[in-house]
């Protein structure tokens, strides 16, 4: 059974000041999920081909994990361009702590090279993921995020529909916090900061 299918988001209260004590209390952009939700450990497959699983395979503090599709129209690329964004406000430091990974929702256009190319078009760090859909649309329900089979356009192609919130696992495999669509990178960057600091637990 999927603990957190039922679990209620709830907006984190905690606020966190600048360095130094100074600055202005800044909440947290995400949101808190509590309790958290039970990842799914099937496993999906990387650029490389291998087998890949977003508990088995993500050892480290904080993984950030996006699904969408190579030829989504709008979204998709301003949420990695966040992403990326993300990752280059953060030290060595904390990139060594943190995956982000893209998972493909897309799976029958989106093979291990298309994906590849498309992550590294934003920052080669990030890790790619495609795999068999039905797999992939376990893996997005166990964390609450919609996945649908492509609906067909007049104009013969076809749209994706899916969730377009980030979230985070952490390292105990639950997924723990989200963020929407509209989060901004200085914002994600800020609440991953915190969370990698071990300053939310504390608090």
């Amino acid at each position: 059974m999927v603990r957190g299918r039922t679990a209620l988001a709830v907006p984190l209260l905690l606020l966190a000041t600048a360095c130094g004590g100074g600055g202005a209390p800044m909440e947290l952009a995400g949101t808190v999920l509590d309790p958290p939700f039970d990842v799914s450990s099937t496993p999906l497959v990387d650029t490389a081909g291998e087998p890949y699983s977003l508990t088995e395979d993500t050892d480290k503090d904080l993984t950030l994990v996006f699904f969408g599709y190579t030829h989504c129209p709008d979204i998709c690329g301003q949420v990695m361009a966040t992403l990326a964004g993300t990752l280059s406000r953060l030290d060595d430091g904390q990139k060594d702590d943190l995956d982000v990974v893209f998972v493909t929702t897309d799976p029958a256009r989106d093979d291990e090279t298309v994906v590849k190319e498309y992550v590294d078009a934003f920052d080669p760090s990030i890790v790619g993921v495609t795999g068999d859909l039905d797999d992939i649309i376990e893996v997005a329900r166990s964390m609450a995020v919609a996945v649908d089979r492509g609906e067909k356009l007049p104009s013969g192609g076809y749209e994706v529909t899916h969730g377009t919130r980030v979230m985070a696992i952490d390292g105990a495999d639950d997924s723990t916090m989200m963020w929407d669509q509209d989060v901004s990178q200085a914002q994600l960057a800020h609440d991953v900061t915190l969370l990698l600091s071990g300053e939310l637990d504390e608090g």
